[in-house]
């Protein structure tokens, strides 16, 4: 079974935030063999992984199609198939791997962030499984580890600037170590996958036969390459803070009055698919994309003002945007971004592990006018 590459991705980093903490000579990891579970969303994952990252068997059990039944994640459905799903799971990957408990050095999940129920699951199976099997439990943030995989794929140097955007999360922070993240800024209220999900369900995409097993972000997506964005213009969210975080809820609210001004010129009721939902899909799409820009703009130019990353060939890594969205990013930030090379993305949907550091609001206001230094990117 293929595991795929985020899942796979995070589960690996497990391993690799567990080996730059150990000493070579320590007998309790002797093994170097770890096993990683990983429920943070709508996937049951679990993988035994060696110290260069090899996984030695994996299995993972998806939660897709019952969501897409019911037009979303609910989170206490997701929470039962995480339970009914873990233990073979997690038995399938040991037996795959041809690794018993008592071979492991360690085993580590995923703590946070996530949804809290899925969290739960296989934090509770985790701590069952090393107080029987007597071995160290490792927690880990997923966001850092998102972080990290570009390193798995391409000999990048610390220190580098990240921006993780998902279903549930958008980010930007400056990696300064395997375990050193500078938080520069985050959503303040929901996160852009989010976004697009809800106005996916309000525009009844599900309706259309070309989007009806796809998930609201792809949705939009697939809509936005024959729509017109010009034709509707909406405000990018935060034009005028000074700071590096995001929101998107506004944004939403103003799809929403679109979309009501809409029916009623069409004489239409909600949950009819409006003629135009193109042309609404490319404009909400369009300004996600200018807002997740711009913010990764300011990024660039006040980590070159406070001197936080290297003068020659600096990089951003960028994860979680599908490849469309990723174009306008490129091109939509007022600055010249480089492509250094890309790698095959994975589905990716939206405890106390190792720590960011407290949220950092820029002190300065780096104005967004003129051209950003040239960055290269990698996207993952």
């Amino acid at each position: 079974m293929a595991f795929p590459t985020m899942i796979q991705s995070k589960v690996r980093i497990l391993l690799r935030l567990l080996w730059c903490k150990q000493t070579a000579g320590s007998k309790a990891f002797r093994s170097r063999l770890v096993l990683g579970i990983e429920t943070s969303c709508d996937e049951t994952g679990a993988a035994v992984m060696d110290e260069s990252g090899a996984i030695l068997g994996e299995s993972l059990h998806s939660q897709k199609e019952v969501h897409l039944r019911t037009g979303g994640i609910i989170p206490t459905v997701a929470q039962a198939l995480h339970r009914g799903n873990i233990e073979r799971v997690v038995q399938e990957a040991l037996d795959r791997s041809a690794v018993a408990p008592a071979q492991l050095a360690a085993v580590a999940a995923t703590v946070k962030p996530g949804l809290a129920l899925s969290l739960g699951v296989g934090l509770s199976f985790s701590q069952r499984f090393v107080r029987h099997h007597n071995k160290p439990f490792i927690p880990v943030h997923h966001m850092e580890a998102h972080a990290l995989t570009v390193r798995m794929l391409q000999p990048l140097h610390f220190p580098f600037l990240v921006l993780l955007v998902s279903g549930g999360h958008a980010l930007l922070a400056v990696a300064r170590g395997v375990d050193d993240f500078l938080l520069l800024g985050r959503t303040l209220d929901e996160a852009p996958g989010d976004t697009l999900d809800k106005v996916a369900r309000r525009l009844s995409l599900r309706k259309l036969p070309r989007c009806a097993a796809l998930s609201g972000g792809q949705a939009i997506e697939l809509l936005a390459q024959d729509g017109d964005r010009k034709r509707f213009r909406f405000r990018t969210p935060m034009g005028q803070t000074p700071d590096c975080c995001f929101s998107f809820a506004g944004l939403r609210n103003q799809v929403t009055l679109l979309i009501q001004k809409q029916e009623a010129e069409e004489g239409v009721e909600e949950g009819t698919v409006l003629s135009c939902v193109s042309d609404i899909a490319a404009a909400t799409q369009h300004t996600v994309a200018s807002h997740l820009a711009k913010r990764t703009h300011r990024a660039v130019l006040f980590c070159r003002t406070n001197r936080l990353l290297p003068s020659q060939n600096p990089t951003l890594e960028r994860s979680g945007a599908s490849e469309g969205r990723n174009r306008d990013l490129g091109a939509g930030g007022g600055g010249q971004l480089r492509a250094q090379s890309s790698a095959g993305r994975g589905h990716h949907s939206r405890g106390e592990g190792r720590r960011h550091q407290a949220a950092v609001h820029p002190d300065q206001d780096p104005r967004l006018t003129g051209r950003a230094p040239s960055i290269q990117t990698v996207q993952i």
